[in-house]
């Protein structure tokens, strides 16, 4: 029994990275293990790759998910083949978006979005229609500059996600405010530890969302 961890994007070391933020907050709890998509992008950035993710997603869950999971978490911002895993697998599927926007909106809070992807603001906001938080959901903040070329240094990466956090805090008037990437993990635990408002990470709150389905199945029977 563990949680299977899919990477929709093809880089190895984005895998490793996501796991690590999984398991750090498991803490015992759940066992986490990794698998990256066969094909597609290493980077996720448009829709064009988006889709691609959605087919390299359902692939990797038919090679890897077999046997008994706890759960199954789609690691990537947009959520890419969740709908099609919810109706083929038989354990909890939860996505990126999914579990931090739900957090997020908890209580009625309202939020926003930071991110470096500007060509998949479409597509986080059909998340959050999806979930039925389009009210709740205030602003989408994307970092200036090309995402590859920000992503590549974490005290980069981590300053213009700040600068885009207190922009939606300031002047949107975001109660709590998602990092929008599982590939962003290590600076969103950096900004989540720094700020003071709520900053959600999505990997840590798939795990919380896994936890508690696996908690209520327990209750139920």
């Amino acid at each position: 029994m563990g949680v299977l961890l899919i990477n929709p994007n093809t880089s190895a070391a984005a895998t490793d990275l996501m796991v690590a933020v999984a398991r750090r907050a498991a803490a015992g709890r759940l066992a986490v293990t990794g698998a990256t998509a066969a094909f597609g992008a290493p980077l996720i950035t448009d829709e064009t790759s988006l889709a691609i993710a959605a087919d390299a997603v359902i692939a990797s869950a038919s090679e890897h998910a077999a046997g008994d999971l706890d759960g199954v978490i789609v690691a990537a911002f947009g959520d890419p083949g969740l709908e099609v895993l919810k109706a083929r697998l038989g354990c909890p599927v939860v996505g990126l978006a999914e579990a931090s926007m739900m957090e997020a909106a908890a209580g009625g809070r309202r939020f926003s979005v930071a991110t470096t992807t500007p060509r998949l603001v479409d597509a986080i906001r059909r998340c959050a229609v999806r979930h039925g938080l389009a009210r709740q959901l205030l602003s989408i903040r994307t970092t200036p500059g090309d995402p590859e070329t920000v992503m590549a240094d974490l005290t980069t990466l981590r300053g213009r996600l700040r600068e885009e956090v207190r922009s939606a805090i300031e002047e949107d008037g975001a109660e709590a405010v998602i990092i929008g990437g599982g590939p962003l993990a290590d600076a969103a635990t950096d900004l989540a530890r720094e700020l003071a408002t709520m900053v959600i990470e999505p990997v840590p709150a798939a795990i919380r969302a896994l936890l508690g389905r696996k908690t209520s199945m327990q209750a139920a029977g």
